[in-house]
């Protein structure tokens, strides 16, 4: 599929497959909670980009881009709220946060190319 050629595609896969390594050591009372949260975002990203990469045109692609930022927004808080709640060690976060700032700088990249106006 062309989405699988976009590199930002790749790095938000990788970015899924680390969260969802690691919310398997946080506490099973948060399986739920937190852990189903933080991974539904984090699998948002890739899966919006698939889609958008689908779609027809620019602007469709965009919205979906769009989509994608926002859910890696919502990761973003949900990795600092477990860092910070004690599920994730500050090593942990600081292992990931290059993969997930390198996700997003791809990801505003793209989006900028895809709607370079404002609506």
């Amino acid at each position: 599929m062309i989405f699988e050629r976009l590199l930002v595609w790749q790095e938000a896969h990788q970015l899924v497959v680390s969260v969802y390594k690691l919310t398997a050591t946080w506490p099973t009372a948060e399986r739920y909670g937190l852990v189903s949260q933080a991974r539904r975002a984090a699998v948002s990203i890739p899966s919006n980009i698939a889609e958008g990469a689908a779609k027809r045109g620019q602007k469709e692609f965009g919205r979906y881009l769009d989509v994608a930022l926002g859910s890696l927004a919502e990761l973003t808080y949900l990795l600092r709220l477990a860092r910070d709640l004690g599920y994730m060690a500050p090593r942990e976060h600081d292992a990931l946060d290059p993969l997930r700032a390198h996700t997003a700088k791809l990801l505003w990249g793209l989006y900028r190319k895809m709607r370079p106006t404002r609506e």
